[in-house]
């Protein structure tokens, strides 16, 4: 299958980086390549970093970004282990790092990668595939008050307890195989009255992608990474696509900008920590309407900004 990404808010957020010509720039998750490609556009004697775990993403990056010769480096990474990557590359700091956190369409609309609830096909869900925890393992092998917990929790589904009990009981038959057997099984165990606000598997396989690809805990543990290896007046452009990211990303912003944890009541400053910059944007930016319309999966983006203090 042909890898296709629709790359959202691409202008607003290659605008946020200010790509200086000579400047070092990163992705952190490369996909097809489109934000990739016109921060490549506005280089000089700079260099740009591409990270992505998926093998078919890298193939396509690679493809896309051919045109721009040995200004482009590709590595197949997770974005976690970003600056030990950059670091055997000869690369200590840049001036602009980029996520977008998105799942691609590739992947969701590949049948065979298992992350849709609209296809039936193994449980799969790994984004990067030399993992070897699956879906599969998940909804098979978690007890069930950890499948509730991931539920709630992940997929902030309000049937999470029922979903979790109608699963194990499910797999004491036989083990579940298939997104369509899970369907079934979630379909089973939410109300027939409540199945009418947009399809019922949802929040739960948003859930186990997320537990299975390990996604708020790599990010809760990246940013403060990111914001040190930014140079000074550096940039970091995150677009999140549900409110647990985007909660994550908002937290390590302020935290990032105002680090102090003197009581209120403290005339001055006593705990020694320092501002490491600015948050750019105070409200999140959005698509605007022609974009929504055009691509239907954007309406959930929100790009964050934040900038390295000067020096």
């Amino acid at each position: 299958m042909e890898f296709r990404h629709s790359s959202v808010l691409l202008k607003e957020t290659v605008e946020a980086l200010c790509v200086k010509p000579e400047g070092i720039y990163v992705d952190g998750t490369l996909g097809g390549g489109g934000h990739a490609f016109e921060v490549c556009r506005r280089l000089g004697g700079g260099h740009f970093y591409g990270i992505d775990q998926d093998e078919a993403a890298i193939c396509a990056a690679r493809e896309r970004l051919a045109c721009f010769g040995d200004r482009v480096t590709i590595l197949r990474n997770n974005y976690c282990n970003m600056r030990a990557a950059l670091l055997a590359e000869g690369v200590e700091h840049a001036d602009g790092i980029l996520l977008d956190l998105g799942v691609s369409s590739y992947q969701l609309d590949n049948r065979e990668r298992g992350f849709s609830y609209r296809f039936d096909a193994a449980l799969d869900m790994r984004m990067d595939r030399r993992q070897v925890l699956t879906a599969r393992d998940i909804v098979n092998n978690y007890s069930e008050s950890k499948l509730f917990r991931i539920i709630r929790d992940y997929g902030e589904e309000r049937f999470a307890k029922n979903i979790a009990k109608y699963i194990v009981k499910a797999r004491a038959d036989k083990p579940l195989e298939t997104t369509f057997e899970l369907n079934e099984i979630i379909k089973a165990a939410i109300p027939a009255r409540m199945r009418r606000d947009g399809h019922p598997s949802k929040r739960t396989f948003q859930a186990v992608r997320i537990e299975c690809n390990r996604e708020l805990e790599v990010l809760e543990r990246s940013l403060d990474d990111f914001i040190e290896l930014l140079n000074p007046g550096g940039r970091l452009c995150i677009i999140t696509f549900h409110s647990l990211e985007d909660r994550i990303v908002k937290a390590a912003f302020r935290r990032n900008e105002n680090p102090c944890t003197c009581p209120p009541e403290f005339p001055v400053c006593v705990c020694g920590k320092v501002s490491k910059g600015s948050v750019i944007t105070k409200k999140p930016v959005f698509p605007g309407e022609e974009e929504t319309a055009e691509n239907s999966r954007s309406k959930s983006a929100k790009l964050r900004v934040f900038q390295k203090k000067e020096a």
